[in-house]
């Protein structure tokens, strides 16, 4: 019995340190893997328009010693900024320091900031001021709700993966094509405000530093993504009628040392296409007003996998407990 019950805790303790490592899985920022040739730091040295800028900016983009302003609190402003060396990093992780700030109350301010991994740069679009057909890996930090049958919370952050086929809806905020997403109070904050964004072994994972906790909380965490190398890092922010500032502080990229297979590292990276492997459609997402994946129906074969799971969790626990009992038998037996 003694053996028995020192097994089960090894194998708990072993599932919980592997639960703690996936759990502290986001880089703390080790700077021997800071990729400064894509990062945007004060005093942000290499941005502007000559042959050797890192960065390049357009709109009402405005570059002080302190922030980089896309957008002021003004209506009808759009700006972007965008690394101009493509990153040919096949696992990575963007740490992205940002401020949403401005006068406008309660529903009463906007648009948002948009973190992009794209094949083309410098392109303006109505999506927060880029293309909407763009190809690659688009993050949506959403601050209003264009959808006035949504009963989502804003600000509302999301994610999007295009190969340039499908276009933002954007008087739906995006619903018909995240891949998920999270609601965050990132706005007005009076402490620093973070979005971390990885992407490795295709897997792609976003999370929030909001408040003012030095951790992060999992926003969105999706298996299946398929995204090029060479491709550019930019930030880009709209506003309309109602208008905020958005500034970005500082964008950070992190290369993460990741094993890969003799195939990985055989195959030409910058051919892959876009792409999401979904056990459902994006659109699916529509009439869910939460915005979570919802579970697909069970067909046949996912009966029988479960039944047989059952099954063998029931012979599993009538054998344990046969065994249990046996060994109660022969210790009661030696009082009489």
């Amino acid at each position: 019995m003694n053996t028995f019950k020192a097994h089960t805790c090894t194998a708990v303790t072993v599932l919980l340190l592997q639960l703690w490592l996936v759990c502290c899985d986001i880089t703390d920022g080790n700077a021997e893997h800071l990729k400064r040739e894509h990062s945007l730091m004060k005093p942000y040295q290499g941005v502007g328009s000559s042959h050797s800028s890192q960065w390049d900016f357009w709109g009402s983009t405005l570059v002080s010693s302190s922030y980089v302003r896309l957008t002021p609190d003004e209506r009808s402003k759009q700006g972007s900024i965008w690394n101009t060396v493509p990153c040919y990093l096949k696992d990575w992780e963007m740490h992205v320091h940002f401020r949403v700030h401005g006068s406008g109350k309660k529903n009463l301010h906007g648009d948002g900031i948009a973190v992009w991994y794209t094949k083309d740069r410098l392109h303006s679009g109505p999506v927060f001021s880029n293309n909407a057909l763009f190809h690659g890996l688009a993050i949506f930090i959403d601050t209003y709700s264009n959808d006035e049958a949504s009963d989502r919370s804003f600000p509302y952050i999301s994610a999007m993966v295009n190969n340039g086929s499908v276009s933002y809806d954007h008087g739906k905020d995006g619903r018909s094509s995240e891949l998920g997403g999270c609601s965050a109070e990132i706005r007005n904050r009076e402490h620093d405000t973070y979005l971390a964004i990885r992407y490795s072994r295709g897997r792609l994972t976003v999370m929030v530093d909001v408040d003012d906790k030095n951790e992060w909380r999992e926003c969105i965490d999706i298996g299946g993504v398929r995204l090029p190398t060479g491709y550019y890092f930019g930030a880009s922010a709209a506003t309309g009628d109602l208008s905020d500032n958005h500034d970005i502080i500082s964008m950070k990229l992190y290369q993460l040392m990741v094993e890969h297979t003799p195939e990985e590292e055989n195959q030409d990276w910058s051919k892959i296409e876009p792409s999401v492997s979904l056990l459902k459609s994006p659109k699916d997402n529509i009439d869910d007003p939460t915005g979570n994946f919802r579970g697909t129906p069970l067909t046949g074969w996912k009966v029988f996998l479960l039944l047989l799971c059952a099954l063998l969790g029931i012979v599993v626990c009538g054998v344990v407990g046969a065994v249990v009992f046996h060994k109660r038998q022969e210790r009661n037996k030696r009082f009489y």
